[in-house]
Order: structure tokens, then C-alpha cells, then sequence
């Protein structure tokens, strides 16, 4: 037979669009030739097919060969069709049977000795095989990674031999069990070596049960980063489709997968010196960014106001949408985002506004430059804002004192009122659209009242009206109340520290 056909995936985003592997003999002049738009470490597999074909004992042939990875306009990249076209030419050339092709996807890069090496983004093309139904058979350091997905029988190799004996029905490979992984609850730092903040940590509660985006203002050492770092332990362990979304992301970023961490909810803290590409992602060959990397968790910006302006500013599309498209000249590649922003900031350059205002040296000047890298449409997408004062220092070397409510108490209380929210509209309260808010965020006469006077005050805008009814109908799903009253929204209202700061 002069002709083979079997089936690979590449790797587009978080997606692992099917590619069918054609490999064609031909009389003449010995020659080998890959097209259907190869990069450079495409074209070279074939120098790596030869070298592992030949002192794996087979023969390479001496033909003219063609190797076509259709379909042509999608562009393939790396060594993870190093094994596909290996096993082409052995069928290709009669040294293999072809009968059972058609039953597998065949992803991972060849040493010359033949030796099967991992690629990147494993995890995409196993859920696209179990789509397809097909087994995924990839090297064994991948192989924990693929048999993450249920439903997919994952068969491991170490060797080019190991998978045409296995083709051969000579040694089988038996299918890789599923990994031992972590459950998903968060066991770092609790919340109950928070001392003081009793308005901080009330918020951060609202926001974990809310799912909504949350500013501290504050001086240095108040505790704001620690707050923010107690955050994931308050949230819930993420589904098993969730999960699989977030490995897959941080798989084609070529980040390690940890075990241990299946299902605990990401936590990114990108240095305020992180570029837009960055966070957001880019490259030639487009990859995630850190609000990729976030997805389902939490992303925490540090020292708000020393993020270049314009950095800050691309984050407001992923903030509305959920998902961030990359564009390049020859790829376009689409991430998802849905992440819960956190962020920090000081009040002044100097830090000592607010509690120490005796001891500020910034000029109006100073502050007013500080407060202009924050763009007003960024602000506004951000729900809860509270400050952060100072401890006195009675409350921070008390150890008489009762002890605060620790992480697992906060979080019984947020999964109750997240059980709620998914019951009543089956999403987070953040995510409620505008016919959601008038459905499930109504007001009485009272309550329009009170919101209308605060919009004028503040001259707030549409969104932010909205954002304070989700808040509110956050705090009310918290008390347990089927409805929004006055009180709930007054606290909401209390929690708008931007508004009064930008007066």
C-alpha cells in the first residue's frame, strides 16, 4: 500500500482541532515533503522520524513521500506529529497493518532513538478525542494529564516499538487509569489570622458569595493583601467542567499540571510592572495571559495605581464578556477570562492618607496624578470598594480577645447562599443581566428611592446602579431573604468607597 491515513490533533487556543495525517510513496528521486502549512518545528520532524524509524530497526523508505496534514489552512506547530507521521510511513510502506488506524489519535514528539517525548496541551486533544470517540495514545510522561478527562481511554507509551506492537497485537497498552487528585478544598492560609477588619472581612465574605470584583484602599501593612490571599479558601471547589477548562488553559500555557491542586480555585498575583500582553495574553502563536490563567479563580492586582494606565484598560472587555480574543496577522485565538478581580491600592503615592493624614506629604498635585491612572470606565466595573484602615495597636497584639471566624465557617455561609443563587437563576449573582436585576433585584418604593438619591449624589452611573443591586442582592441572599429591603441596600451602598473617594 503507497498510502496512509491516521488522525492527530494540533492545538488552536484551548481547542484541538482534528488533523488527518496523509502519508503517500511515490516512484522517484528520493525525497520527503510536508505541507498543509508546517512551521519550522513541523518540517524538521521528518530529520527526527528518519533518525528514530532507523535505530528503532525499521526502514525508511526510499521513495518519494508526501506528507499532507489537512487541512491546509490551519496552521500546525511543535513535534506532537512526530508519532503520526512515523507510524504513516511504516503503513504507508507495508511495514505496519492499516487496519486499526482509524480507531486512534496519535499525539507526542519522537526522540531519535525513538524514545516518545511529551508535547504541549495534551489535555485539549483528549477532549476532543473522547468527542470523537477515538483512543488518544500519547507518552507516558502526558499520560496523568489526558486520563484527567472521563470517558477517554488514554493509552500511554514510552517507545515508538511500544505503539506498533501494540498496532501489531503483539503487546497490547493497557489504558491509563485515572490519577489520585487533590478534592478541591483550599487548606492555606485562613482567614482567622486576620485580626481586626471587621468591615474588610465583610466584604470579602460578599464578594466570595457573590462572585464579585472588589477594590481595598488603605495604607501600607493593613492587611489588604493578606485579605485577598484568604479569598480562595472562602470560595467553592470548582465542577469537574470547570476544572477541566482551567488545567486545559494552564496546559497549553506549558505550565506544569499539580495534581494536588485539581479543582482549588487559581490565584494569580501578576508583579505591577506586567505588560498588557501579559495579562492578557499574545505572542506570535498566541497564548493565555494571566486573566486566562485565572479563569474560574481569583486575579489579584497589587499597588492598583503603579499598573501602567493602559494595562489596566484592556482588562475591561474580559471583565464584561468573560473571554479574551488575541489577533495576530496570520492567527486569531480566543481564551476564556471569567475571573473575580481583586485589587489593592494605597490612597496616596506616599501611603499615608486616610488615619494619618497629619503625616501625608503629597501634594494635591501628587494625589490627583496617582488617582488619573485609574480610568473612570475601569472603576466602574468594579462592584465593592471599601478602606482599609489602620489597626489600632490594642486590637493587634490582643490575644485575650475572641478568636475571628476562620475560613470553613465563611465558607459554609458562601456556599449556602451560592446554592441559592444557582436555584434561582443558575448562575452567581454577578453575572445577572439586565433582565435578570429586574426579575430578581427589585426594589420598593423606599429602596428606588434611596438608589435614585445616591446616583444623583455621586453621579453614578447605569452600570454602577446595577452592580449595587447585585451587591445588594448578594447581602440579601446572605440573610436569607427572598427579597431586596432598604437595609440590604444601604449596606450595599456603604461599600462604594470609590464613589465618595472620587468627590
Amino acid at each position: 500500500m503507497n498510502l496512509a491515513t491516521l488522525y492527530a490533533r494540533a492545538l488552536d487556543g484551548i481547542h484541538a482541532p482534528p488533523v488527518q495525517i496523509e502519508v503517500h510513496l511515490a516512484n522517484g528521486l528520493p525525497a520527503c515533503a510536508i505541507v498543509g502549512l508546517p512551521e519550522a518545528a513541523v518540517r524538521e520532524s521528518r530529520e527526527r522520524v528518519r533518525a528514530a524509524l532507523i535505530t528503532s530497526g525499521f526502514e525508511f523508505p526510499a521513495r518519494r513521500i508526501t506528507v499532507n496534514l489537512a487541512p491546509a489552512d490551519l496552521p500546525k506547530d511543535g513535534g506532537r506529529f512526530d508519532l503520526g507521521i512515523a507510524l504513516g510511513l511504516l503503513a504507508a510502506s507495508g511495514q505496519l497493518p492499516t487496519s486499526a488506524l482509524s480507531d486512534y489519535e496519535f499525539v507526542g514528539e519522537l526522540g531519535l532513538d525513538g524514545e516518545l517525548r511529551p508535547v504541549r496541551g495534551v489535555l485539549p486533544a483528549a477532549l476532543s478525542a473522547r468527542s470523537a470517540g477515538r483512543s488518544l495514545v500519547v507518552a507516558r510522561e502526558d499520560a496523568d494529564e489526558a486520563a484527567l478527562v472521563r470517558g477517554c481511554r488514554v493509552l500511554a507509551a514510552g517507545h515508538l516499538l511500544e505503539v506498533c506492537a501494540h498496532l501489531r497485537g503483539e503487546t497490547l497498552l493497557v489504558e491509563h487509569p485515572a490519577p489520585q487528585t487533590g478534592e478541591g478544598q483550599h487548606n492555606g492560609a485562613d482567614l482567622a489570622e486576620v485580626r481586626g477588619q471587621p468591615q474588610a472581612r465583610r466584604v470579602l465574605e460578599i464578594a466570595a458569595a457573590g462572585e464579585h470584583h472588589l477594590l481595598m484602599i488603605g495604607p501600607p501593612g493593613t492587611g489588604k493583601t493578606m485579605l485577598a490571599s484568604r479569598l480562595p479558601g472562602l470560595l467553592p471547589p470548582m465542577s469537574d467542567d470547570e476544572a477541566l477548562t482551567t488545567a486545559a488553559i494552564h496546559a497549553v500555557s506549558g505550565q506544569p499540571l499539580d495534581l494536588k491542586r485539581w479543582k482549588r480555585r487559581p490565584f494569580r498575583a501578576p508583579h505591577h510592572t506586567a505588560s498588557g500582553v501579559a495579562l492578557v495574553g499574545g505572542g506570535s502563536s498566541p497564548r493565555p495571559g494571566e486573566i486566562s490563567l485565572a479563569h474560574n479563580g481569583v486575579l489579584f492586582l497589587d499597588e492598583l495605581a503603579e499598573f501602567d494606565r493602559r494595562v489596566l484598560d484592556v482588562l475591561r472587555e474580559p471583565l464584561e464578556s468573560g473571554a479574551i480574543t488575541i489577533s495576530r496577522a496570520a492567527r486569531q485565538a480566543e481564551f476564556p477570562a471569567r475571573f473575580q478581580l481583586v485589587a489593592a491600592m494605597n490612597p496616596c503615592p506616599q501611603g499615608y492618607d486616610c488615619d494619618l493624614a497629619a503625616n501625608c506629604r503629597c501634594s494635591p498635585e501628587q494625589i490627583r496624578r496617582q488617582r488619573a491612572r485609574l480610568s473612570a470606565p475601569f472603576l466602574d466595573r468594579i462592584d465593592l470598594s471599601v478602606q482599609v484602615p489602620r489597626l489600632p495597636k490594642d486590637q493587634l497584639f490582643d490575644t485575650q480577645g475572641p478568636m475571628p471566624e476562620d475560613s470553613a465557617t465563611v465558607r459554609t455561609r458562601v456556599l449556602d447562599c451560592r446554592a441559592r443563587q444557582l436555584t434561582r437563576q443558575g448562575h452567581s449573582n454577578a453575572l445577572l443581566d439586565g433582565q435578570g436585576i429586574r426579575i430578581h433585584c427589585a426594589l420598593d418604593g423606599a429602596g428606588r428611592g434611596m438608589l435614585e438619591s445616591a446616583m444623583e449624589r455621586f453621579h453614578l452611573s447605569a452600570r454602577s446602579a446595577h452592580r449595587i443591586l447585585r451587591v445588594a442582592r448578594t447581602i440579601a441572599d446572605l440573610a436569607g431573604s427572598e427579597g431586596i429591603t432598604p437595609e440590604h441596600l444601604a449596606e450595599s451602598l456603604t461599600y462604594r468607597a470609590l464613589d465618595r473617594w472620587r468627590m
